[in-house]
């Protein structure tokens, strides 16, 4: 899945997440449980980072375009 398109799905919070993960259909044991909070923290975060980045990118650009205009 893309970024963008990870962006765009609507967001679970993690204490929701981590909830669902333990009481979800299959127990999970302890490290397939930490591994799988992990990968999902991981996800998250890069969501984030990426958001951030064009967040900058699109601020930078609105910034250069109000120089070439001056």
């Amino acid at each position: 899945m893309t970024q963008q398109a990870e962006a765009s799905r609507p967001q679970i919070p993690l204490h929701d997440r981590l909830a669902q993960l333990l009481a979800g259909p299959v127990a999970l044991d302890k490290r397939a449980l930490l591994g799988t909070l992990y990968a999902e923290v991981n996800r998250r975060e890069a969501v984030a980072y990426a958001a951030g980045w064009n967040d900058a990118l699109a601020t930078a650009r609105r910034g250069s375009r109000r120089d070439d205009d001056a």
